[in-house]
Protein backbone atom coordinates (compact mmCIF):
# COMPACT_ATOMS: atom_id res chain seq x y z
CA UNK A 1 0.00 0.00 0.00
CA UNK A 2 2.97 2.18 -0.70
CA UNK A 3 1.80 4.96 -2.51
CA UNK A 4 4.49 7.57 -1.87
CA UNK A 5 6.70 9.14 -4.45
CA UNK A 6 9.78 6.87 -4.80
CA UNK A 7 13.58 7.50 -5.23
CA UNK A 8 16.75 5.66 -5.82
CA UNK A 9 18.78 6.15 -2.47
CA UNK A 10 22.67 6.92 -3.05
CA UNK A 11 25.65 6.31 -1.35
CA UNK A 12 26.59 3.24 1.19
CA UNK A 13 24.01 2.35 3.95
CA UNK A 14 25.32 2.07 7.50
CA UNK A 15 24.28 0.41 10.71
CA UNK A 16 25.53 -2.85 10.39
CA UNK A 17 23.70 -6.50 11.60
CA UNK A 18 25.48 -9.19 13.01
CA UNK A 19 25.02 -12.58 10.76
CA UNK A 20 22.43 -14.88 11.23
CA UNK A 21 23.04 -18.08 12.97
CA UNK A 22 22.11 -21.56 11.10
CA UNK A 23 18.54 -22.57 11.59
CA UNK A 24 19.19 -26.07 12.11
CA UNK A 25 16.40 -27.01 9.44
CA UNK A 26 16.33 -30.32 6.98
CA UNK A 27 17.13 -28.20 4.05
CA UNK A 28 20.89 -27.38 3.04
CA UNK A 29 20.88 -23.77 3.80
CA UNK A 30 22.71 -22.14 1.16
CA UNK A 31 25.13 -18.87 1.39
CA UNK A 32 26.09 -16.94 -1.43
CA UNK A 33 28.18 -13.76 -1.74
CA UNK A 34 28.79 -10.92 -4.78
CA UNK A 35 31.40 -7.64 -3.44
CA UNK A 36 29.70 -6.23 -0.65
CA UNK A 37 26.41 -8.08 -0.73
CA UNK A 38 25.26 -11.48 0.39
CA UNK A 39 22.73 -13.93 -0.07
CA UNK A 40 21.22 -16.10 2.69
CA UNK A 41 18.78 -18.96 2.00
CA UNK A 42 17.04 -21.08 4.87
CA UNK A 43 19.53 -19.92 7.78
CA UNK A 44 17.05 -17.85 9.69
CA UNK A 45 15.95 -18.98 12.94
CA UNK A 46 11.86 -18.20 13.78
CA UNK A 47 12.97 -15.53 16.21
CA UNK A 48 15.55 -14.11 13.64
CA UNK A 49 12.55 -13.77 11.01
CA UNK A 50 10.39 -11.95 13.48
CA UNK A 51 12.84 -9.46 14.20
CA UNK A 52 13.99 -8.75 10.96
CA UNK A 53 10.03 -8.09 9.73
CA UNK A 54 10.46 -4.67 11.79
CA UNK A 55 12.71 -3.92 9.72
CA UNK A 56 10.62 -3.15 6.77
CA UNK A 57 7.96 -0.68 5.86
CA UNK A 58 6.04 -3.35 3.40
CA UNK A 59 6.09 -6.24 6.44
CA UNK A 60 2.76 -7.66 6.26
CA UNK A 61 1.24 -10.99 7.93
CA UNK A 62 1.76 -13.18 5.08
CA UNK A 63 5.12 -13.01 4.99
CA UNK A 64 4.94 -13.94 9.15
CA UNK A 65 6.44 -17.40 9.69
CA UNK A 66 3.20 -18.18 11.77
CA UNK A 67 0.98 -17.93 8.74
CA UNK A 68 3.09 -19.74 6.25
CA UNK A 69 3.91 -22.50 8.63
CA UNK A 70 0.34 -22.63 9.38
CA UNK A 71 -1.25 -22.23 6.29
CA UNK A 72 1.19 -24.66 4.17
CA UNK A 73 3.75 -26.32 6.76
CA UNK A 74 6.97 -25.16 8.23
CA UNK A 75 8.46 -27.93 6.20
CA UNK A 76 7.15 -26.48 3.27
CA UNK A 77 8.71 -22.60 3.48
CA UNK A 78 11.91 -21.80 2.29
CA UNK A 79 13.25 -18.06 3.24
CA UNK A 80 16.09 -15.77 1.21
CA UNK A 81 17.68 -12.91 3.06
CA UNK A 82 19.82 -9.91 0.92
CA UNK A 83 22.53 -8.56 2.68
CA UNK A 84 25.09 -5.56 1.87
CA UNK A 85 28.14 -5.47 4.29
CA UNK A 86 26.00 -7.52 6.62
CA UNK A 87 23.27 -5.46 6.73
CA UNK A 88 19.43 -6.69 6.23
CA UNK A 89 18.04 -5.27 3.03
CA UNK A 90 15.32 -7.72 1.63
CA UNK A 91 13.54 -10.81 3.04
CA UNK A 92 11.43 -13.30 1.52
CA UNK A 93 8.93 -16.46 2.47
CA UNK A 94 8.29 -18.64 -0.22
CA UNK A 95 6.13 -22.23 -0.49
CA UNK A 96 7.85 -24.81 -1.75
CA UNK A 97 5.42 -27.13 -3.45
CA UNK A 98 7.41 -30.73 -4.86
CA UNK A 99 4.35 -33.02 -5.42
CA UNK A 100 6.90 -35.70 -6.45
CA UNK A 101 10.30 -36.61 -5.91
CA UNK A 102 10.93 -35.76 -9.57
CA UNK A 103 12.74 -31.93 -9.78
CA UNK A 104 9.69 -30.45 -10.84
CA UNK A 105 7.30 -28.10 -8.62
CA UNK A 106 6.55 -24.18 -7.86
CA UNK A 107 8.20 -21.54 -5.39
CA UNK A 108 5.53 -19.23 -4.45
CA UNK A 109 6.18 -15.91 -2.75
CA UNK A 110 2.96 -14.16 -1.45
CA UNK A 111 3.07 -10.24 -0.90
CA UNK A 112 6.77 -10.30 -1.32
CA UNK A 113 9.68 -9.66 -1.49
CA UNK A 114 10.22 -6.84 1.40
CA UNK A 115 12.62 -4.46 0.22
CA UNK A 116 11.59 -1.29 1.93
CA UNK A 117 13.69 -0.16 5.19
CA UNK A 118 11.77 1.90 7.77
CA UNK A 119 12.29 5.56 7.22
CA UNK A 120 14.24 5.05 3.73
CA UNK A 121 12.93 5.46 0.14
CA UNK A 122 12.58 2.19 -1.64
CA UNK A 123 15.75 1.66 -3.47
CA UNK A 124 15.65 0.22 -6.84
CA UNK A 125 18.84 -2.03 -6.64
CA UNK A 126 17.91 -3.37 -3.65
CA UNK A 127 14.46 -4.50 -5.63
CA UNK A 128 16.47 -5.84 -8.31
CA UNK A 129 19.12 -7.59 -6.35
CA UNK A 130 16.01 -9.42 -4.65
CA UNK A 131 14.74 -10.10 -8.31
CA UNK A 132 18.29 -11.58 -9.16
CA UNK A 133 18.72 -13.51 -5.89
CA UNK A 134 15.07 -15.28 -6.35
CA UNK A 135 15.86 -16.18 -9.45
CA UNK A 136 18.58 -17.56 -9.15
CA UNK A 137 17.90 -19.49 -6.04
CA UNK A 138 14.69 -20.90 -6.96
CA UNK A 139 14.72 -21.06 -10.87
CA UNK A 140 18.41 -21.99 -11.45
CA UNK A 141 19.52 -24.06 -8.40
CA UNK A 142 15.49 -25.65 -7.42
CA UNK A 143 14.77 -25.52 -10.89
CA UNK A 144 10.99 -24.63 -9.85
CA UNK A 145 8.45 -22.69 -11.44
CA UNK A 146 8.81 -18.96 -9.63
CA UNK A 147 5.54 -17.23 -9.12
CA UNK A 148 5.37 -14.15 -7.06
CA UNK A 149 2.60 -12.01 -5.83
CA UNK A 150 4.11 -8.85 -5.14
CA UNK A 151 2.58 -5.31 -2.53
CA UNK A 152 1.82 -3.32 -5.04
CA UNK A 153 -0.97 -1.80 -6.73
CA UNK A 154 -0.96 -1.30 -10.52
CA UNK A 155 -0.32 2.45 -11.73
CA UNK A 156 1.32 3.70 -8.70
CA UNK A 157 5.44 4.32 -8.92
CA UNK A 158 6.25 1.13 -6.33
CA UNK A 159 4.80 -1.40 -9.28
CA UNK A 160 6.44 0.27 -11.68
CA UNK A 161 9.77 -0.05 -9.88
CA UNK A 162 9.15 -3.74 -9.17
CA UNK A 163 7.96 -4.49 -12.62
CA UNK A 164 11.31 -2.63 -14.20
CA UNK A 165 13.19 -4.57 -11.13
CA UNK A 166 11.85 -8.05 -12.35
CA UNK A 167 11.91 -7.33 -16.11
CA UNK A 168 13.26 -10.61 -16.74
CA UNK A 169 10.19 -12.32 -15.38
CA UNK A 170 6.78 -12.72 -16.99
CA UNK A 171 3.59 -11.10 -16.28
CA UNK A 172 0.49 -13.32 -15.87
CA UNK A 173 -2.47 -11.91 -17.64
CA UNK A 174 -4.94 -10.52 -15.73
CA UNK A 175 -8.05 -12.99 -15.16
CA UNK A 176 -10.61 -13.17 -11.99
CA UNK A 177 -8.30 -15.98 -10.42
CA UNK A 178 -5.45 -13.49 -9.86
CA UNK A 179 -6.89 -10.14 -9.46
CA UNK A 180 -6.63 -8.38 -6.08
CA UNK A 181 -9.13 -5.32 -6.37
CA UNK A 182 -9.43 -3.36 -3.33
CA UNK A 183 -9.71 0.04 -1.22
CA UNK A 184 -6.53 1.81 0.28
CA UNK A 185 -7.15 4.30 2.80
CA UNK A 186 -4.79 6.96 3.03
CA UNK A 187 -4.45 7.64 6.73
CA UNK A 188 -2.39 10.81 6.23
CA UNK A 189 -4.73 13.27 6.92
CA UNK A 190 -6.38 14.61 10.27
CA UNK A 191 -8.77 12.54 11.74
CA UNK A 192 -11.55 15.44 11.24
CA UNK A 193 -10.51 15.57 7.72
CA UNK A 194 -11.08 11.78 7.21
CA UNK A 195 -14.15 11.95 9.05
CA UNK A 196 -15.33 14.56 6.62
CA UNK A 197 -14.14 12.48 3.81
CA UNK A 198 -16.93 9.65 4.30
CA UNK A 199 -19.47 9.35 2.24
CA UNK A 200 -22.26 11.04 4.10
CA UNK A 201 -24.63 8.05 4.70
CA UNK A 202 -21.84 6.15 5.99
CA UNK A 203 -21.13 9.32 8.35
CA UNK A 204 -24.67 9.53 9.44
CA UNK A 205 -24.66 5.41 10.15
CA UNK A 206 -21.91 6.03 12.22
CA UNK A 207 -23.36 8.91 13.74
CA UNK A 208 -26.29 7.12 14.50
CA UNK A 209 -24.04 3.92 16.04
CA UNK A 210 -22.02 6.03 18.52
CA UNK A 211 -25.21 7.58 19.67
CA UNK A 212 -26.32 3.83 20.57
CA UNK A 213 -24.20 3.53 23.71
CA UNK A 214 -22.12 0.53 22.39
CA UNK A 215 -18.93 -0.54 23.80
CA UNK A 216 -15.72 -1.51 21.86
CA UNK A 217 -13.50 -3.65 23.36
CA UNK A 218 -10.04 -4.70 21.85
CA UNK A 219 -7.34 -6.70 22.25
CA UNK A 220 -5.39 -9.27 20.61
CA UNK A 221 -5.69 -12.47 22.69
CA UNK A 222 -7.41 -16.13 22.49
CA UNK A 223 -10.29 -14.80 24.43
CA UNK A 224 -11.33 -12.53 21.89
CA UNK A 225 -10.58 -14.15 18.93
CA UNK A 226 -13.10 -16.72 20.41
CA UNK A 227 -15.93 -14.14 20.38
CA UNK A 228 -15.49 -12.95 17.16
CA UNK A 229 -15.53 -16.64 15.72
CA UNK A 230 -18.96 -17.16 17.39
CA UNK A 231 -20.40 -13.65 15.63
CA UNK A 232 -18.71 -15.10 12.52
CA UNK A 233 -20.41 -18.43 12.87
CA UNK A 234 -24.03 -17.18 13.46
CA UNK A 235 -23.54 -15.10 10.53
CA UNK A 236 -22.53 -17.68 8.36
CA UNK A 237 -25.99 -19.56 9.44
CA UNK A 238 -27.75 -16.40 8.94
CA UNK A 239 -26.43 -15.54 5.31
CA UNK A 240 -25.57 -19.02 4.40
CA UNK A 241 -22.40 -17.72 1.78
CA UNK A 242 -19.72 -19.36 0.39
CA UNK A 243 -16.64 -18.63 1.47
CA UNK A 244 -12.63 -19.55 1.54
CA UNK A 245 -11.96 -17.93 4.73
CA UNK A 246 -10.84 -20.82 7.66
CA UNK A 247 -11.69 -18.44 10.71
CA UNK A 248 -10.21 -21.09 12.63
CA UNK A 249 -6.78 -21.67 11.05
CA UNK A 250 -6.88 -17.62 10.97
CA UNK A 251 -6.97 -17.91 15.41
CA UNK A 252 -4.19 -20.76 14.96
CA UNK A 253 -1.96 -18.50 12.68
CA UNK A 254 -2.62 -15.69 15.71
CA UNK A 255 -1.53 -18.16 18.53
CA UNK A 256 1.54 -18.51 16.77
CA UNK A 257 1.91 -15.13 15.69
CA UNK A 258 4.71 -12.93 17.77
CA UNK A 259 3.33 -10.61 20.26
CA UNK A 260 4.01 -7.43 18.01
CA UNK A 261 2.79 -8.78 14.58
CA UNK A 262 -0.46 -10.37 16.38
CA UNK A 263 -4.02 -9.23 14.87
CA UNK A 264 -5.86 -6.73 16.24
CA UNK A 265 -9.01 -7.64 16.89
CA UNK A 266 -12.11 -5.26 18.00
CA UNK A 267 -15.43 -6.42 19.69
CA UNK A 268 -18.57 -4.41 19.42
CA UNK A 269 -20.46 -5.08 22.55
CA UNK A 270 -24.55 -4.00 23.75
CA UNK A 271 -24.60 -4.20 27.40
CA UNK A 272 -22.68 -7.64 27.88
CA UNK A 273 -23.83 -9.09 24.31
CA UNK A 274 -21.24 -9.02 21.54
CA UNK A 275 -22.68 -7.79 18.51
CA UNK A 276 -20.02 -7.30 16.01
CA UNK A 277 -16.23 -8.00 15.70
CA UNK A 278 -12.99 -6.87 13.22
CA UNK A 279 -9.95 -8.48 12.59
CA UNK A 280 -7.06 -6.51 11.45
CA UNK A 281 -3.70 -7.15 10.40
CA UNK A 282 -1.29 -3.58 11.42
CA UNK A 283 2.61 -4.41 10.18
CA UNK A 284 4.93 -1.60 8.48
CA UNK A 285 3.17 1.03 7.90
CA UNK A 286 -0.01 -0.33 6.92
CA UNK A 287 -2.66 -2.52 7.66
CA UNK A 288 -4.94 -5.24 6.23
CA UNK A 289 -8.70 -5.48 7.29
CA UNK A 290 -9.26 -9.52 7.28
CA UNK A 291 -12.36 -10.60 8.75
CA UNK A 292 -15.57 -9.19 9.65
CA UNK A 293 -18.95 -10.38 11.13
CA UNK A 294 -22.05 -8.71 12.49
CA UNK A 295 -24.51 -11.46 15.10
CA UNK A 296 -28.48 -11.54 14.58
CA UNK A 297 -28.40 -9.23 17.62
CA UNK A 298 -26.73 -6.57 15.80
CA UNK A 299 -28.02 -6.24 13.32
CA UNK A 300 -29.94 -2.87 14.09
CA UNK A 301 -27.09 -1.54 16.10
CA UNK A 302 -25.00 -0.66 13.06
CA UNK A 303 -21.83 -1.68 15.21
CA UNK A 304 -19.76 -2.57 12.23
CA UNK A 305 -19.03 1.47 11.36
CA UNK A 306 -18.20 1.67 14.68
CA UNK A 307 -15.63 -0.80 14.86
CA UNK A 308 -14.37 0.47 11.43
CA UNK A 309 -13.77 3.73 12.81
CA UNK A 310 -12.68 3.02 15.52
CA UNK A 311 -9.84 0.79 13.99
CA UNK A 312 -8.97 3.77 11.65
CA UNK A 313 -8.55 6.00 15.02
CA UNK A 314 -6.28 3.11 16.37
CA UNK A 315 -4.18 3.24 13.32
CA UNK A 316 -3.64 7.06 12.87
CA UNK A 317 -2.79 6.97 16.80
CA UNK A 318 -0.22 4.63 16.39
CA UNK A 319 1.36 5.96 13.38
CA UNK A 320 0.02 3.82 10.27
CA UNK A 321 -0.42 5.14 6.91
CA UNK A 322 -2.19 3.17 5.25
CA UNK A 323 -5.11 0.68 6.04
CA UNK A 324 -6.45 -1.94 2.69
CA UNK A 325 -10.29 -2.37 3.12
CA UNK A 326 -9.59 -6.03 2.44
CA UNK A 327 -10.51 -6.62 -1.23
CA UNK A 328 -13.69 -6.06 -3.23
CA UNK A 329 -16.45 -7.74 -5.79
CA UNK A 330 -19.18 -5.22 -6.69
CA UNK A 331 -20.28 -7.93 -8.81
CA UNK A 332 -20.61 -10.92 -6.72
CA UNK A 333 -21.05 -9.15 -3.37
CA UNK A 334 -22.23 -6.00 -3.43
CA UNK A 335 -23.43 -5.06 -0.42
CA UNK A 336 -19.90 -5.57 1.21
CA UNK A 337 -18.55 -3.33 -1.45
CA UNK A 338 -20.66 -0.50 -1.02
CA UNK A 339 -19.67 -0.33 2.94
CA UNK A 340 -16.27 -0.19 2.38
CA UNK A 341 -16.22 2.22 -0.84
CA UNK A 342 -18.18 4.29 2.48
CA UNK A 343 -14.81 5.15 4.12
CA UNK A 344 -13.84 6.62 0.48
CA UNK A 345 -10.64 4.81 -0.21
CA UNK A 346 -8.86 4.70 -3.43
CA UNK A 347 -9.67 1.78 -5.59
CA UNK A 348 -7.18 0.13 -6.82
CA UNK A 349 -5.73 -3.49 -8.36
CA UNK A 350 -2.89 -5.69 -7.39
CA UNK A 351 -0.30 -6.00 -10.43
CA UNK A 352 -0.45 -9.44 -11.68
CA UNK A 353 2.21 -12.30 -10.51
CA UNK A 354 5.10 -12.43 -12.10
CA UNK A 355 6.67 -15.79 -12.96
CA UNK A 356 9.73 -17.32 -14.47
CA UNK A 357 11.39 -20.83 -15.08
CA UNK A 358 13.91 -22.49 -16.56
CA UNK A 359 12.40 -26.35 -16.52
CA UNK A 360 9.97 -27.21 -19.07
CA UNK A 361 8.53 -29.73 -16.91
CA UNK A 362 7.64 -27.06 -14.17
CA UNK A 363 6.06 -24.55 -16.70
CA UNK A 364 3.29 -26.89 -18.25
CA UNK A 365 2.70 -29.04 -14.83
CA UNK A 366 2.46 -25.68 -13.30
CA UNK A 367 0.28 -23.96 -15.78
CA UNK A 368 -1.93 -27.00 -16.28
CA UNK A 369 -2.37 -26.93 -12.91
CA UNK A 370 -3.16 -23.06 -12.23
CA UNK A 371 -5.89 -23.80 -15.04
CA UNK A 372 -7.56 -26.08 -13.63
CA UNK A 373 -8.25 -24.29 -10.22
CA UNK A 374 -9.45 -21.25 -11.99
CA UNK A 375 -11.76 -23.39 -13.79
CA UNK A 376 -12.85 -24.92 -10.31
CA UNK A 377 -13.04 -21.73 -8.98
CA UNK A 378 -15.34 -20.24 -11.71
CA UNK A 379 -17.54 -22.98 -11.57
CA UNK A 380 -18.31 -22.54 -7.83
CA UNK A 381 -18.34 -19.08 -8.17
CA UNK A 382 -21.24 -19.20 -10.61
CA UNK A 383 -22.82 -22.30 -8.38
CA UNK A 384 -22.64 -20.24 -5.30
CA UNK A 385 -24.15 -16.22 -7.94
CA UNK A 386 -27.06 -19.29 -8.95
CA UNK A 387 -27.85 -19.96 -5.10
CA UNK A 388 -27.73 -16.61 -3.71
CA UNK A 389 -30.78 -15.38 -6.14
CA UNK A 390 -32.37 -18.81 -6.06
CA UNK A 391 -32.94 -17.88 -1.98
Amino acid sequence: MRFRQLRVLEGPVTTPMPPLQHAGREKSPTFMQNSDWQVEVDRATPAEWSQMLDLFEDANIYQTLAYGAVRWGAKNLSHLVLKRNGEVLGMAQLRIVRPTPLKFGIAYLRWGPLCERRGRPLDSEIVTRMAGALEQEYVRNRKLFLRILPNAFDGLPRAALIQSAFCRFTQEALVADNTYRTLVLDLGPALGDLRKGLDKKWRNLLTSSENKGLEVVAGSGSEEYQTFCLIYNEMRERKRFETTVDVEEFGRIQVDLAEPHRMRILICKNGDRPVAGLVASAMGDSAIYLLGATSDDGLNSRGAYLLQWTMIKWLKENGFKWYDLGGIDPERNPGVYHFKRGLSGKDVTQITPLVATSSVVSSVIVRAGLAMRRAIRGWGGALAVASNRQQ
